[in-house]
């Protein structure tokens, strides 16, 4: 096929295994320096500037200066939304890079996955919210519904302020661990920054984990029961 998306040069950067360590690491949402991915993949940190001058070419991840610092992210909701697609898909075709350790029932229980909630408890709000009316999904588009407004009106959130306003409200993940959907979108963002203020659960440093405390577990179930 000569013509149409070439998606063998996208498959080629992300199948490089120092290129794949560096995106999974800006999985958590947060912009790294080329020394902290160069720990990330294994690799020197004049190895990981190379790496990262292609991702950024190949449109993956957007780079910015900040003082002395050069600072790395991913270049959009777009890409973490095809990364954790890929994850699932390895996951359920037994692709796994490590045995479990023991942090593994944490990631699996409740991550970040770019901005959002994933893991078990992200898969179970999505469960949730779906069963109750408030979210509809149709063949290709997941839309809040009037009622689902409401209810996310009586947590404080106002939709038409959410961030980043050209990416869509509402959208599914495919979930790695759980191999099922979680909410992405700028509603997914709201929600979990929604949990994290009210200090329900906080971002484990130097990991994707989100941990809730038991008071946070309980309000989690309360607002978002098992369907």
């Amino acid at each position: 096929m000569k013509t149409g998306p070439d998606i063998a040069r996208i498959a080629a950067l992300i199948g490089d295994p120092a290129r794949a360590n560096i995106l999974t690491a800006l999985m958590s949402g947060k912009a790294l320096t080329a020394t902290e991915l160069a720990a990330e993949a294994g690799v020197t940190a004049q190895t990981a500037s190379a790496h990262l001058a292609r991702l950024e070419t190949g449109g993956l991840v957007t780079q910015s200066r900040q003082g002395r610092h050069k600072y790395t992210r991913l270049a959009s909701e777009d890409v973490a939304h095809l990364l954790e697609t890929l994850m699932g898909f390895a996951a359920g075709a037994g692709h796994l890079r490590t045995r479990p350790g023991p942090r593994d029932p944490e990631l699996r229980r409740a991550r970040v996955c770019y901005n959002h909630l994933a893991g078990d408890m992200g898969t179970r709000m999505y469960d949730s919210l779906r069963a109750r009316g408030y979210l509809h999904h149709d063949d290709t588009t997941l839309t809040l519904t009037d009622s689902g407004h409401r209810f996310i009106a009586t947590l404080g959130l106002d939709v038409t302020r959410l961030p980043s306003p050209r990416t869509p409200l509402c959208r599914d993940c495919l979930d790695w661990s759980e191999r099922r959907a979680h909410l992405a979108g700028r509603l997914g963002r709201g929600l979990l920054t929604h949990i994290e203020s009210q200090g329900w659960a906080k971002r484990v440093s130097g990991t994707r984990i989100v941990r809730f405390s038991p008071a946070g577990t309980a309000a989690f179930d309360s607002l978002f029961p098992a369907p």
